[in-house]
C-alpha cells in the first residue's frame, strides 16, 4: 500500500510539472507572437504595426487635424478676406450725401426769410415770429376819438404837444399781454387763414377777419393789422373786455373797440379817457420828454394806477395853437 501511494503522490507531481512548463512555454510564445490559438489566427496588439486597430495618434500621413489647425481654417468674419462690412462703413459715399443731407427745399414746407424772421409755410398753418420792427400803418385807425368830458388835470406839455389825462401819470413796464393762440400782433403773417375767416369790405378795401384778428392780403400770405375803424362783424371773441367810455360800454380785444351796432359789432376809435387792464404785444414804450408812454400804431397810452393795479389810460394827444 505503501508503494501505490508512493506512486500516485509522483504522477501527481510530473502531472503538475508538466502544465506549469506547457503554461510557461504557451506564454513564452505569445509574447514572441509565435503561439498559434484558435486555427492560427494572430492577435495583434492596438499599439502593433500589424493589421489590427490603430491608434490614431500613430497614424502616418493622415492625421486627425483639430479644425484650428486645419489648413482651411474656420475663419471668424472679422477676420476673412471677404470681411462683414459694418453698415456705416459700406460706401460713405453712398449713406448720406453731407452736403445735401436735406432737400429743404422738396419736402413740401418752403422756408422763406421775411424782414429776418424765418417763416415756416406749413398748409396747416404756422407758427411765425412776429418783426417788431416792423410799424404797420393803417389810416383808418389813427385818430382818437374826444373825452366825453373836460379835463381837469392839466396837460402834459412837451414838443409843442398838450398830452391830457384823467389819472395822475404812474409809471410800470410795459408787459404784453397774450389773447391765446388765436390771435396774432400786427405784423404778424400767416400763409392761409382758417376756414371761419370771413371777408370785410371797408370803403371798397378789403380785410379778412378770423376770431378778433383782422388781415390783409400780402405776397405769399396775409398779415395781421389795426382793425379798420368801420369793419362791422356778427361776432367777436368771447374774451373781449367790457370797458366804459363814460357814455357808452366798448368792447375791448387785443387792442381793438367794438361798439354793439343792433346785431353786429362795428370797430371804432379809441375813446381818450378809456382804461383799460391790458395792452397786447405789438405796441413800443416811446419817451415824451420825462415821462414813458405806449404807442399802438398812432394811439398813445399813459400808464397809471386806478384802484391798487396797474392799467392804461388812452391819451388825448393835441397840437399847441
Amino acid at each position: 500500500m505503501k508503494n501505490i501511494s508512493k506512486t500516485v503522490k509522483k504522477s501527481a507531481l510530473w502531472c503538475l510539472i508538466g502544465t506549469f512548463f506547457l503554461v510557461s512555454i504557451d506564454s513564452l510564445a505569445q509574447r514572441h507572437g509565435g503561439g498559434n490559438r484558435g486555427g492560427g489566427a494572430t492577435h495583434t496588439r492596438p499599439g502593433s504595426n500589424g493589421g489590427g486597430i490603430k491608434r490614431p495618434a500613430n497614424n502616418s500621413g493622415n492625421k486627425i487635424t483639430r479644425p484650428a489647425n486645419s489648413n482651411k481654417k474656420i475663419t471668424r468674419p472679422a477676420t476673412s478676406n471677404n470681411k462683414a462690412v459694418r453698415p456705416s462703413t459700406t460706401n460713405r459715399n453712398n449713406t448720406v450725401n453731407r452736403n445735401n443731407t436735406v432737400n429743404r427745399n422738396n419736402i413740401g414746407n418752403r422756408n422763406t426769410n421775411i424782414s429776418g424772421n424765418t417763416v415756416n409755410r406749413n398748409r396747416n398753418n404756422v407758427n411765425i415770429n412776429v418783426n417788431n420792427s416792423v410799424h404797420v400803418r393803417n389810416n383808418r385807425n389813427t385818430y382818437v376819438r374826444p373825452a366825453p368830458r373836460p379835463y381837469v388835470r392839466p396837460p402834459y406839455v412837451y414838443g409843442g404837444y398838450r398830452y391830457n389825462t384823467f389819472h395822475p401819470y404812474y409809471y410800470h413796464p410795459y408787459r404784453p399781454y397774450y389773447w391765446g393762440p388765436v390771435w396774432h400782433p400786427w405784423g404778424f403773417f400767416v400763409a392761409t387763414l382758417a376756414v371761419t375767416a370771413i371777408v370785410v369790405s371797408v370803403e371798397s378795401q378789403q380785410y379778412h377777419y378770423d376770431q378778433g384778428v383782422w388781415y390783409t392780403s400780402s405776397s405769399g400770405g396775409y398779415t395781421a393789422v389795426p382793425a379798420p375803424v368801420g369793419g362791422t362783424v356778427n361776432n367777436i371773441p368771447s374774451g373781449a373786455q367790457t370797458v366804459n367810455t363814460g357814455t357808452v360800454n366798448n368792447y375791448y380785444y387785443g387792442g381793438t373797440y367794438y361798439e354793439k351796432d343792433g346785431s353786429t359789432y362795428k370797430v371804432v376809435a379809441p375813446t381818450a379817457g378809456t382804461i383799460v387792464e391790458s395792452l397786447p404785444e405789438g405796441g413800443e414804450e416811446v419817451t415824451i420828454g420825462d415821462v414813458k408812454y405806449i404807442k399802438f400804431g398812432e394811439t398813445y397810452y399813459q400808464p397809471v394806477q386806478v384802484d391798487g393795479k396797474d392799467k392804461y389810460e388812452v391819451v388825448s394827444v393835441e397840437k399847441e395853437s
